[in-house]
């Protein structure tokens, strides 16, 4: 898993765009695919000529599962967390599997919490309300990613303040 800082400035917003590290684009994986497919029928062709035809029904499922997993691993291949500091607000996007939100705030609100243990969720708080974000950075490196956060924000309110 990895994780992009970008800084727009001609903008006047911070954005991180928080990504997973996916091995195989999905033209690659569909070859891959193919190819394991390919691989087990002929395997099994050539067993069921030699008159053990069961091997093709077991076949089936293996490549069947497989290309469950497959499928599984693409859906969620393009999943990401976009955070937007803009001068008047704070924009999170998720994208996971088909589901997407985007959640608004006023940044001056937005305060950033991280127990720094190692599974500890980044939770942006807002009031009441709760949001984890950075589901997609290593945790060695959430630390800073949450300390980058939480400048950013106090080096806005400081900008606001002038």
């Amino acid at each position: 898993m990895r994780y992009r800082w970008i800084h727009v400035e001609e903008q006047g917003q911070l954005q991180w765009v928080l990504k997973r590290n996916c091995a195989l684009a999905p033209r690659q994986l569909a070859l891959c695919f193919a190819g394991l497919a390919a691989v087990s029928f002929a395997i099994a062709g050539f067993f069921a000529s030699q008159g053990a035809w069961m091997v093709l029904p077991f076949t089936c499922l293996e490549v069947l599962a497989l290309g469950v997993a497959f499928f599984v691993y693409a859906r969620h291949a393009a999943d990401y967390e976009r955070i937007v500091l803009a001068p008047r607000r704070l924009v999170v996007e998720r994208s996971l599997g088909k589901a997407f939100d985007r959640i608004e705030y006023e940044p001056a609100w937005v305060r950033v919490e991280y127990a720094g243990a190692r599974r500890s969720p980044i939770r942006l708080v807002a009031g009441r309300e709760r949001l984890e974000v950075g589901r997609f950075v290593p945790s060695s490196q959430r630390k800073e990613f949450a300390q980058q956060l939480r400048e950013s924000l106090a080096r806005w309110a400081a900008w606001r303040a002038v």
